[in-house]
């Protein structure tokens, strides 16, 4: 496994800038997750990574040695795709042993026997090696798209959205499959999702780009809790942090011009303000209260045995607020 350094990246497609500037390390044996809406830049940063775009500008650097001019073999880099790419006609153990057997890495067959049982076993499908392809569920033909990546022993994974193309329950498997997975082998991941859960469960390190700039890198905690801009604090957090004008409670620091609420930071009872109840839904494990405050609609959380109901009125107060100005930069 190695670290990955993007020293000043620039990538632009005629006059879309894809990649902006983009500085990042991604360090040795961490799951780093890049987070972002649609166009945001994720893919064209693997693609940069891997060698199947070259940058307008700035470096590349795999364990310590600039790739900028090698192939994407040269880099050994291992990407996976959103879609399964199997060969239907070929079995489980062939489609692992594929990348194996290409003529740059020569491996021999006694060795590809042994990694592909390996990785079978990593991935819990060594009962399904002699079926074909087409005879596997969605979630095992993803399972086996990622195990023709960990037969190769590369640099870095390179992700791209793998997971977005199952149903929930599979997603919600695989999620737990591939953090076990990474965190056995120590691998270095780099891996692109929109998805905030992927990235809040799966990560060591959260990259949140926006119009292909890196506009804040952490762990899922820091972004969580210490959010640089707006944008950044709403792209992670179910149900979404609560946006407000920044008197609605009062005790805006100079320059503030909205108040940021996660759902968990609204306090109810005390001296707060009377909001009236609005909706009410019981998630089993917790219950969300939507509420409205002088015109305002707001989201919290209260107690899953709760008797309040629509119509009643409610006493809330802000704890631990989040403060923005105009721009939807930080105010501290």
């Amino acid at each position: 496994m190695a670290e990955v350094v993007l020293k000043g990246v620039t990538k632009a497609f005629r006059k879309d800038i894809a990649v902006n500037d983009m500085t990042m390390e991604v360090p040795d044996g961490a799951f780093v997750v890049l987070l972002g809406p649609t166009g945001a830049g994720k893919t064209t940063t693997l693609r940069l990574i891997s060698g199947l775009e070259k940058p307008d500008s700035g470096d590349i650097l795999i364990a310590g040695r600039p790739v900028i001019g090698e192939t994407p073999a040269q880099r050994n880099v291992a990407m996976v795709f959103q879609q399964y790419s199997l060969y239907p006609h070929m079995s489980v153990r062939d489609n692992l042993a594929f990348p194996l057997r290409s003529p740059i890495l020569k491996t021999p067959e006694d060795e590809i026997a042994r990694r592909v049982a390996e990785v079978a076993e990593v991935l819990r499908i060594p009962h399904k090696l002699d079926n074909k392809a087409t005879e596997l569920s969605g979630g095992e033909m993803q399972r086996v798209s990622i195990g023709r990546a960990l037969v190769r022993s590369p640099n870095i994974y390179l992700m791209d959205e793998p997971l977005s193309s199952l149903d929930a329950k599979l997603r919600a498997e695989l999620r737990v499959e591939l953090k076990r997975i990474q965190a056995d082998l120590g691998a270095t991941l780099l891996y692109v999702t929109h998805d905030q859960i992927e990235a809040m469960t799966m990560a060591t390190h959260v990259g949140v780009l926006d119009n292909g700039r890196l506009v804040q890198f952490g762990t899922p905690r820091e972004i969580y809790e210490n959010p640089v801009s707006l944008y950044v604090a709403s792209r992670l957090g179910i149900p979404r942090i609560n946006v407000l004008p920044a008197g609605l409670f009062g005790g805006a620091p100079a320059g503030a011009s909205s108040i940021g609420l996660r759902p968990e930071h609204i306090a109810q009872g005390g001296g707060g303000k009377p909001a009236s109840v609005t909706r009410i839904e019981h998630l089993g494990d917790q219950t969300r209260l939507h509420l409205t405050l002088e015109g305002h609609d707001i989201i919290t959380l209260t107690d899953v045995h709760t008797t309040l109901k629509t119509g009643d009125t409610v006493a809330i107060e802000p704890k631990n607020p989040l403060w923005f100005d105009g721009s939807g930069a930080r105010v501290a």
